[in-house]
């Protein structure tokens, strides 16, 4: 997808489809603009567009596109957030239209080129640019890659529309960051909606390190005798089920002159199918949806293509062990004790409890960084999905210095890129959940705060500052929600970009 900028008059600008954001209950001077640029007909049928966010009205007006989209900027409100994710959703309701009409170009008004403002929060000319191409290009998006009869649109070329006495440059700028943030977010949703039968753990390493030949950060693959011989007793043990071998990707994005001192590090978790081993899984609803299962892992490699394209100044390394979950082989069985890359052995008491396992491993290999911060994506939990639905993940933090200024800032970050987080308690009393009498540490507590001992598990790899986030209801979806369609989601690449961008500009 392609974004340039034209100053063209609005119904002058070249394109097989035009929208046009716009409030509920809109202005008379706005209407009077809209019947000036594209006729009587534009101004009748907004006289009838409710306006509510998402909501979009094809017009046949008088303009070089022939075909104008009204799109729902929703109410007023002085909360940039609200009004950045209502643009975010405008943009994606003008893409449903013209993957109908298999648009090849769209063009884009901000909302002050009809003198309409931005949701009443008075957005930059940036915000406005980045939140309508980001949330069209997100919601343009399908997966299409077993369709053998598809026909659907063709590659769509985006030009914004740049009103007089604006910023040119601030426009562009702002609309090539959002259709990068959703690229990312698309490969993300690519990698989780690939076949199963495609997407071993040799092979989604191949394609991690073809990403990162495309974007520009290093991306180093250990096989099997190199996982072995660093200890990772964790995906070791999980991977004695598959007849495929496990892989460990190490991700490095380092530009020059860095803001942080040491190191930042995402690890991501990467089953890249979950049968739940020989604590077999029920189909229906649960195995059918575990090609999902490494999201946590593709959310770290979007966001590393979104760091590179975006040239974020910070040193960051992303850690994704990947392997399947299977009940084959010489399967490790409830009752095995494993002893993990940091020396601290594990009763396994259940073996769908197997993301831990590998996250573990990769948690205590990242001390070797001294990261200044540790985050792990994760589709750890279903008590994630009991407790918070598909609507925010749960975060969770170590109790180090700084630990309520972590929380605050994903949380801002999530409110800010419209991919929401609520934290959950850590306190010591859910460690004893975890209490083993054979090993150091078990691998499940009972049926209370499922999502917070896994949490408390992970933690116990951990001695720096560290921030889980379980992403396992937000991260695939089976019925549709605005901008996020059914399957992979991408959750996550766009909450860490929020996230790191805004830790670089505190150092």
């Amino acid at each position: 997808m392609t974004v340039s900028v034209s100053s063209d008059r609005p119904a002058d600008l070249s394109a097989d489809l035009l929208l046009v954001p716009l409030p509920p209950d809109c202005p008379e001077d706005v209407l009077d603009a809209l019947e000036h640029h594209f006729g009587s007909a534009a101004r009748r049928a907004a006289d009838d567009f409710e306006g509510n966010t998402g909501d979009a009205l094809r017009v046949y007006a008088d303009a070089e596109a022939g075909r104008v989209v009204l799109v729902g900027t929703g109410q007023p409100t002085a909360d940039a957030d609200v009004a950045t994710e209502n643009l975010r959703r405008a943009g994606a309701a003008g893409a449903d239209d013209a993957r109908q009409l298999k648009a090849a170009t769209v063009g884009i008004l901000l909302p002050g080129a009809l003198g309409a403002s931005s949701g009443g929060a008075n957005l930059s000319e940036f915000s406005e640019a980045q939140a309508l191409t980001e949330g069209f290009t997100l919601g343009a998006y399908r997966f299409v890659q077993y369709k053998t009869d598809d026909d659907t649109s063709p590659s769509i070329d985006l030009c914004v529309h740049q009103a007089e006495g604006t910023d040119r440059e601030s426009i562009d700028r702002g609309a090539r960051r959002g259709v990068h943030l959703a690229q990312a977010t698309c490969t993300a949703r690519d990698l989780v909606n690939l076949s199963p039968n495609d997407k071993t753990a040799r092979a989604f390493a191949d394609r991690i390190q073809a990403s990162g030949e495309a974007h520009g950060y290093a991306v180093e693959v250990w096989d099997t005798e190199r996982i072995r011989k660093e200890g990772f007793g964790g995906l070791l043990a999980v991977n004695l089920g598959s007849v495929e071998p496990p892989t460990f990707s190490v991700l490095q994005h380092r530009p020059e002159n860095p803001k942080n001192e040491r190191p930042i590090v995402l690890a991501g978790k990467g089953v890249v199918f979950d049968t739940g081993g020989l604590s077999l899984k029920d189909t229906k609803g649960s195995m059918d949806l575990m090609k999902s299962d490494m999201a946590g892992a593709a959310s770290v490699v979007g966001a590393f293509e979104a760091l590179a394209d975006l040239d974020v100044p910070l040193h960051v390394i992303g850690l994704i062990p990947a392997t399947d979950n299977r009940p084959g082989e010489n399967a490790y069985v409830p009752g095995d004790v494993i002893t993990m890359h940091s020396g601290a052995t594990v009763e396994v008491l259940n073996t769908d409890a197997e993301g831990r396992l590998l996250l573990a491993d990769a948690l205590s290999y990242a001390r070797r960084f001294d990261p200044e911060l540790l985050v792990d994506m994760a589709t750890l939990t279903g008590a994630q999905v009991v407790a918070l639905g598909s609507e925010a993940a749960a975060v969770m933090t170590n109790e180090t210095d700084g630990s309520a200024e972590r929380l605050y800032a994903i949380q801002r970050a999530g409110e800010r890129s419209g991919e929401r987080v609520h934290p959950l308690p850590m306190y010591d009393e859910y460690r004893t959940h975890l209490d083993s009498t054979v090993a150091d540490i078990k691998n499940v507590g009972g049926r209370e705060a499922g999502c917070i001992t896994a949490g408390k598990f992970l933690e116990h790899f951990v001695d720096f500052p560290w921030m889980h986030i379980d992403i396992a209801g937000p991260a695939f979806l089976s019925t549709a929600k605005p901008y996020r369609p059914v399957g992979g989601t991408g959750f996550g690449v766009r909450l860490l970009l929020s996230y790191l961008e805004n830790y670089a500009t505190t150092r």
